[in-house]
Parts: C-alpha cells; structure tokens; sequence
C-alpha cells in the first residue's frame, strides 16, 4: 500500500469535523487535532481546515515518522493507522514488541532488518493485539472503544 492508498483509507475512519467533549485531542478535522493544525502554521477555523494540508501533516508527520514506505506492504497501514491514534513512537514500539526487538520507539537497523524477515500477516496481527491491549486500559475506552476495535479489525482483514 502506497501513502494515497494508505491516505483513502485513514478518511474513512477519520471523518470530517469533530469535536467529541471526551475526545482528548479537542476539535479534530480528517482526524487532525487543532494543536497539530497550529504547529504547522494553519489558524483557520477546523472545521475549514484544507484536505491537502491535512494530506500533507499524515505524510511528513506520520507515513514518513514511521518509515512506512520501506516496511512490508502488509505492515505499512497497521504501523501508520497506529501512529496516527497514538503517536509514531508508541506504533513504533507495538512493531517492535510484535517483533521481539528493543521497544525504544525508533526504527533503525535492527527494527526495519526484523520486519522485512517476519512473516507480514502474523506480524500484523502481533502489532494490533499490542495496539488493542492498550486501549483498553485508556480511560476514554468507553467513550471510543467500539469504534477503535472496529478499526483494528479492519486493518487485521486487510
């Protein structure tokens, strides 16, 4: 899967505008929290917030975070849909644990090495059950667990 691909997907999930009081992120638009919308320079409304901006804050800040392009095309949308919930260095480290590498939350040598060597669908599966164990110790479960799993589940018949 390629970033546009990858991008098409993720919309799905991510919607248009949001702003869900238990939401932690605040008002969001294609999933991109206002925070992360300031830091790049954007100080519209989000709910005007441009596709193509948020296109480029997912490649620059999550597809190329985790080197997505150069994982196995089977790993790629787990790893990215992951970093995008909860940040590149948390899906990093699930990879790694699926991996049974050192969880430091960095792909080097040695992360991207396992990853092309691991069988890809079983590697999948390994990194989403790291990713659904932890969110349900997060306190906004209830609030977004049904829709999390949901996700989850998608990414694992892909």
């Amino acid at each position: 899967m390629n970033f546009d691909t990858a991008f098409d997907v993720l919309l799905k999930h991510e919607g248009g505008f949001s702003d869900h009081a238990a939401d932690p992120g605040g008002k969001t638009r294609y999933g991109i929290t206002e925070a992360v919308a300031r830091r790049v320079g954007y100080r519209g409304d989000m709910r005007e917030l441009p596709l193509e901006l948020a296109k480029r804050i997912y490649r620059e800040d999550y597809w190329n975070a985790v080197r997505a392009e150069q994982l196995p095309p089977a790993v790629r949308y787990a790893v990215f849909d992951a970093a995008v919930n909860s940040g590149p260095a948390q899906s990093v480290r699930w990879l790694q644990r699926a991996l049974g590498v050192t969880d430091d939350g960095v792909i080097g040598p040695q992360t991207m090495s396992a990853a092309n060597q691991a069988n890809p669908d079983a590697l999948r599966a390994r990194l989403v059950a790291q990713r659904l164990r932890f969110m349900t110790n997060l306190g906004t479960f209830d609030d977004f667990g049904r829709g999390w799993a949901r996700r989850c589940c998608d990414i694992l018949t892909m």
